[in-house]
């Protein structure tokens, strides 16, 4: 029996599209209601959502200031079937080892944030922008202040490396306003610190104000290292509640 080759079926519509997904956000004021204040960004590492991470960021609401948290846009899939979606952990982009892919989703994240920033500055009175970020967080913070840099004054980052190379057109001189900190945790089995010193240290070279502390910690967010975070900002004129 003659056997008939089958066509190749006509691809009629082949492309992307997007999909809606909705991602929490809060917005805190400590201090005197009305007053002009910093906005400070708070930015989760991986697996984190906002009320985990708000959690552990308690601390900082003695100083005076807009506190935004925001959570992830990616929902990690919790495999114990034991926490509802609103519990589940969260990711700030999508990463394949690849360097193309890594820009294009903290580029995304990033828009995502600004949008929110955009649509609150609206009705607050800020006076200067701080950008906080933790592992995870801390390389999309990094992105973020190198990128926003018209919008961002202080940049403090822990167990992390800020990529300097995202900065293609080399004018570094649009930076020279920012003031960076950079924590790391001497026993960090997770992320090496020598990476993120050699990248303060190229940062200053550069002319961008910046600083790298080693401290006697692990990976994890402990105390030892929000208490630098508030000595820092202190230092910094931002104010303490009385």
């Amino acid at each position: 029996m003659k056997q008939v080759k089958a066509e190749k079926p006509d691809v009629l519509v082949s492309g992307k599209t997007s999909f809606k997904i909705e991602v929490p956000y809060k917005l805190i004021e400590t201090g005197n209601k009305g007053e002009s204040k910093p906005l400070i960004l708070y930015l989760h590492g991986f697996g984190e959502n906002l009320k985990t991470f708000e959690e552990v960021c308690k601390p900082f609401l003695i100083l005076e200031a807009y506190h935004l948290f925001i959570q992830g846009p990616y929902p990690l899939y919790d495999k114990s079937q034991k926490k509802t979606v609103s519990k589940w952990g969260s990711s700030w982009y999508l990463y394949d080892g690849k360097r193309k892919q890594f820009i294009k989703s903290l580029e995304l994240s990033s828009e995502f944030i600004q949008e929110i920033i955009d649509n609150l500055v609206k009705f607050l009175r800020v006076s200067k922008m701080c950008v906080f970020g933790y592992s995870m967080g801390g390389y999309l913070a990094g992105y973020f202040a190198l990128t926003r840099w018209k919008h961002v004054n202080d940049l403090i980052v822990t167990g992390c490396r800020i990529k300097t190379e995202v900065i293609q057109d080399g004018n570094w001189a649009n930076l020279s306003h920012l003031e960076i900190l950079a924590l790391h945790g001497s026993g960090d089995s997770i992320v090496d610190y020598i990476p993120q010193k050699k990248e303060i240290e190229k940062l200053n070279k550069l002319g961008v104000k910046s600083s790298f502390r080693l401290l006697d910690a692990d990976h994890s967010l402990s105390g030892i290292y929000i208490e630098e975070v508030i000595d820092w900002l202190k230092n910094k004129n931002y104010r303490v509640m009385k």
